[in-house]
């Protein structure tokens, strides 16, 4: 089964400029190098903050309507992603109970089969 799991934004992944250390870097390098040699990782991308984005909102018949970030509800936005393979939800969980670090503030990743 593959799942994916989604980095959820802090006020802090949002804030211009904010880049991890280099110690953080070097954690979850070493980390996601483990997760490819074990043959779990299919993919996995820090994003850019929701200022550079874009959203397209969807509303009964009218035209589409573009909406340009930044987006105020920081607790909605997403930092990055893992898509992974498992053999079970519980097996990802207690997989990336060992995440070394998301940078600063709150951490919280969410986790969700894909459908196949």
């Amino acid at each position: 089964m593959r799942f994916l799991v989604i980095v959820k934004a802090s006020p802090e992944s949002e804030a211009a400029g904010f880049q991890p250390g280099a110690e953080e870097l070097a954690e979850m390098t070493k980390f996601n190098e483990r997760l490819v040699a074990e043959g779990r990782m299919e993919l996995a991308e820090g994003l850019t903050s929701s200022a550079d984005g874009s959203r397209v909102l969807f509303e009964g018949d009218a035209e589409p309507k573009v909406i340009d970030g930044p987006f105020a509800e920081t607790k909605e936005l997403i930092a990055g992603f893992w898509v992974l393979r498992g053999e079970s939800l519980g097996e990802i969980v207690e997989l990336m109970k060992q995440v070394p670090n998301l940078g600063p503030g709150e951490g919280v990743l969410e986790i969700r089969p894909i459908g196949e």
